[in-house]
């Protein structure tokens, strides 16, 4: 028979809990804190972006598009990129993906890259999923979730996901759950105006 938890032995678990989210691997006024390669501590509100001193690099990753070719994160360098967990078999997705094409359509040609990863699928059913959708941007295949492993601490679980990286390949948003399209193009338009800036 398992005994209650004591008064202390919860206090600690909360306090370790409180740690890990409060934990950010950027410091705040840069330095060598600022180095480090992200790490997930909490999803991002929604159309939000992270305070530019907060935001630490994006690991690099490497696949296989749908079509069979090559990917390398490195094609992702010197545009806001917009890469978005998805799968076949997620109702949220099939809701989300026509509104994140929509807004790719619009700010393509601004320096925005859109990038699927497609998750715990085949990939016969994955390709009928953006066909028949009208997906312009490519997708990796991942079906084992190896990139959002390589996001230490990301909610692999979590279908849809989307991460927004900054010009200079810096995790600038992570958003856990579907995003309406709206707050994805606020978003992006906060990142793009930061390079004006």
């Amino acid at each position: 028979m398992s005994r209650p938890f004591s008064r202390r032995t919860l206090l600690l678990a909360a306090g370790v809990a409180a740690g890990a989210l409060a934990g950010c691997s950027a410091g705040e006024g840069g330095g060598a804190a600022a180095t480090q390669e992200y790490e997930f501590t909490e999803p991002t509100p929604a159309a939000t972006v992270i305070a530019e001193g907060r935001r630490a690099p994006a690991p690099a990753f490497s696949g296989e598009l749908l079509d069979g070719s090559p990917f390398d994160s490195s094609s992702l360098a010197g545009d806001v990129a917009v890469i978005n967990f998805w799968g076949s078999w997620c109702v949220p997705c099939r809701v989300e993906t026509p509104e994140f094409q929509a807004v790719h359509a619009d700010v393509a040609d601004r320096g925005v890259q859109f990038l699927g990863i497609d998750v715990k699928d085949q990939r016969q059913l994955a390709v009928a999923f953006v066909e028949e959708l009208g997906v312009a941007y490519p997708s990796v295949f991942d079906p084992r979730g190896e990139v959002a492993m390589a996001f230490r601490g990301f909610p692999a679980n979590v279908v849809p996901s989307t991460v927004l990286l900054d010009r200079t390949g810096r995790v600038a948003a992570v958003y856990t759950g579907q995003v309406r399209g709206d707050d994805l193009r606020t978003a992006v338009e906060l990142l793009l105006a930061e390079d004006r800036a």
